[in-house]
């Protein structure tokens, strides 16, 4: 077994849980002492999430970029460029060897839909700052980024609550 500074995980796949997850191991970094930042991609300021009041909280640096589900957009040249400005700030908080922890959460959108090219993504994971532990997340992960990644868990939906009709719940799904 070897020791590294610094790994990189992605949690990919149709299934729940791929944020919940990353932000499971924000809190746990977070108890170790790390400096933790979060950088949304997707998502927009509207939702008042769970796992935000818990970085809050913590005093734990979050980042909410996006303007909410591609399908919700009303502008899309907007939301593309919502999704490069998300990308510009976690570039930087990558290289700037200012955290121990990164979570990039629905980074894998932005590679899908072209709004960053899959090699930059890839040159500012590999090219992060030492001791940097990134994790990336969102359906549809690039086979780049999967090469680069470390560890890659994919999540597989058996059976949703959503499928039933089920509206969706706070503290269960944000």
């Amino acid at each position: 077994m070897t020791r590294v500074d610094s790994v990189v995980l992605l949690n990919t796949g149709h299934g729940k849980g791929k944020s919940s997850a990353a932000f499971g191991v924000m809190a746990r970094g977070w108890a170790r002492g790390w400096r933790v930042g979060v950088v949304q991609f997707i998502k927009g300021g509207k939702w008042k999430t769970g796992e935000r009041k818990l970085a809050d909280h913590l005093g734990i640096e979050w980042h909410t970029l996006g303007d909410g589900f591609t399908w919700e957009s009303t502008d899309l040249d907007e939301t593309a460029a919502k999704g490069r400005h998300a990308w510009d700030v976690a570039r930087e908080k990558l290289a700037s060897g200012d955290y121990q922890m990164l979570v990039l959460d629905e980074l894998t959108y932005v590679v899908k839909y072209g709004w960053v090219p899959v090699e930059e993504v890839v040159a500012g994971i590999v090219g992060r700052a030492p001791k940097t532990n990134v994790i990336m997340t969102g359906r549809h992960a690039a086979p780049e980024l999967i090469d680069v990644a470390d560890t890659v868990t994919e999540m597989v939906k058996v059976k949703h609550a959503k499928d039933q009709g089920i509206m969706a719940m706070k503290g269960i799904e944000y």
